[in-house]
């Protein structure tokens, strides 16, 4: 089980932070990612991070930062210089291992959190 938080409203120019954390994770190794979708779009890859590696959509690079708390199934993503076009139901994924050519790829995920909204204005 995965539960979000930390979605809201903001101007634009402003920051967010969102929170994710998994529940009864059976495996050692943990990749957890974030996606969002927009109505009438397909969900698409934000951010991701293992062990030592961390990914992000060329779109959030050098604004939204992620990052992994006190236990390996918590992570946070840092969002800053929100622009409108941020605006999302935002989703926290998680599976064993990120991979570099497919952390982003939907249908590798089989845990979904229920989402947070971020509407930036």
């Amino acid at each position: 089980q995965l539960v979000e938080s930390g979605g809201g409203s903001v101007q634009a120019g402003g920051s967010l932070r969102l929170s994710c954390t998994a529940f009864e994770w059976p495996y050692t190794s943990v990749c957890m990612t974030w996606f969002r979708q927009t109505p009438g779009k397909e969900r698409e890859g934000v951010a991701a991070l293992d062990t030592g590696n961390t990914f992000y959509a060329a779109s959030v690079n050098g604004r939204f930062t992620i990052s992994q708390g006190n236990a390996k199934t918590t992570v946070y993503l840092q969002m800053n210089y929100l622009k409108p076009e941020d605006t999302a139901m935002y989703y926290c994924a998680i599976r064993p291992y990120c991979w570099t050519e497919s952390w982003a790829e939907i249908a590798r995920y089989n845990s979904w959190g229920q989402g947070t909204q971020v509407t930036v204005s």
